[in-house]
C-alpha cells in the first residue's frame, strides 16, 4: 500500500535506535550502542512514535523499555535493517564490479591519434583495470553514451546531443590538403566559396570532422544544403588522406592526420581566408550518470595530456 502525503519513510537510524533499545535494555545503553548522544536518541524515539502513531517506549526515572506496541516494531524493524544491510552489500557488490570496468567509445580521430596514451597511462595507474574501447564516428559515440553500452565518450563535433554532459579536453585543427600536383597547391590562399563549391573527399556522414567543416562554413553563410557533393565518402582518416593524397581531389582532415605527409611532401595544405576550423574535442557521458572514479580519471589524464609542457 503506498503511502499518504501526510505519512514518511521511518529513517533507519531510529529504527536501528529501536532495536538496539531492544537489545540492551535501555534507552541509555542503546544510544551509546549506535553511537548517537541519549538527547538525540530520545527525541528520534519520540518522532517515531508520532509518526507511526504509537507509543513504542515505556520512560521510567530507572529507565526505559519498549512498550509490547515498541516490541513488536523492533521486530518488524530487524527485518528492514537486515534487507537494507543486504541491498547495501549488494550495492558495493555491483559498484565494484563497475569500477572494475570502463567501456570508452571515441571518434576516430581522438582513437587513432590520441586515446591509445591516455588509455596507457590510466593502465599504469590501475593495472587491474579492464578497459574496452570502441572506435565509431562522433553520432555512433553519442548514441553508445546515451544508450548506456559505454560509459564515456570522446567526440569532435561542434554539438552535443541534449541528455548528455560534456567537457572539453583537448583542442585540434581541420587543415584543407591536396595532393602536390593540384591546382591549389599552388594557390597561397584559397575563399570559403571555392571551397564549398568544390567537391571534395570526406568522411562518412556523422564524423566529427564532417560536422566541423559543415558548422564553420555556415559561420560564414555557406548552409550546408550548398556544398557541393562530395567526390568521395569514406570511413577512414588513413583511406581519406591516401585517397587526397593520390590525386583523387582536396580533403578536410585533423591536423594529427595530415602533419607527417605535409612535411614529407605527399600532402600540401592550402589556407582558406577566413574559415575557422579550429575545434574542441569533448569528453562525453550521460547527464543523469555519476562518473566511475576511473571514468574521471580518464577525463583528468587527457585534459593535463592536452596542457602546455
Amino acid at each position: 500500500m503506498p503511502l499518504t502525503p501526510q505519512q514518511r519513510w521511518p529513517d533507519l537510524a531510529v529504527l536501528e535506535l529501536l532495536v538496539a533499545v531492544a537489545e540492551h535494555g535501555g534507552l541509555g545503553a542503546a544510544a551509546r550502542a549506535v553511537g548517537m548522544a541519549q538527547p538525540n536518541a530520545s527525541r528520534a524515539i519520540t518522532r517515531l512514535e508520532g509518526e507511526l502513531g504509537l507509543d513504542l517506549v515505556a520512560r521510567h526515572p530507572r529507565g526505559s523499555r519498549l512498550t509490547p506496541a515498541g516490541a513488536a516494531v523492533a521486530d518488524w524493524a530487524r527485518r528492514v535493517l537486515d534487507d537494507a544491510r543486504e541491498l547495501m552489500t549488494a550495492s558495493a557488490a555491483l559498484r565494484a564490479d563497475r569500477d572494475a570496468h570502463l567501456d570508452v567509445a571515441a571518434s576516430l580521430t581522438v582513437a587513432e591519434y590520441l586515446a591509445p596514451a591516455w588509455l596507457a597511462r590510466l593502465r599504469r595507474a590501475r593495472p587491474e583495470l579492464e578497459v574496452q574501447l570502441r572506435v565509431a564516428n562522433s553520432a555512433e559515440v553519442f548514441a553508445l553514451v546515451a544508450s548506456g553500452a559505454c560509459e564515456l565518450g570522446f567526440v569532435e563535433t561542434p554539438r552535443v546531443p541534449p541528455g548528455l554532459r560534456s567537457v572539453t579536453v583537448a583542442d585540434d585543427r581541420l587543415a584543407v590538403v591536396v595532393a602536390p600536383d593540384h591546382p591549389w597547391a599552388r594557390r597561397r590562399l584559397l575563399t570559403p566559396a571555392e571551397l564549398a563549391a568544390t567537391p571534395l573527399v570526406v568522411r562518412e556522414g556523422g564524423s566529427g570532422t564532417r560536422a566541423t567543416l559543415a558548422a564553420a562554413l555556415e559561420r560564414l553563410g555557406i548552409p550546408e544544403h550548398e556544398l557541393a557533393p562530395p567526390s568521395l565518402e569514406l570511413g577512414s582518416n588513413a583511406a581519406v588522406r591516401v585517397s587526397a593524397a593520390a590525386g583523387a581531389g582536396p580533403a578536410v582532415l585533423s591536423e594529427l592526420a595530415v602533419a607527417g605527409w605535409i612535411a614529407r611532401g605527399d600532402l600540401v595544405e592550402v589556407p582558406v581566408d577566413g574559415l575557422e576550423l579550429r575545434r574542441r574535442l569533448r569528453a562525453v557521458r550521460r547527464a543523469t550518470a555519476r562518473p566511475s572514479e576511473a571514468a574521471a580519471e580518464l577525463v583528468a589524464i587527457a585534459r593535463r595530456s592536452s596542457r602546455p609542457a
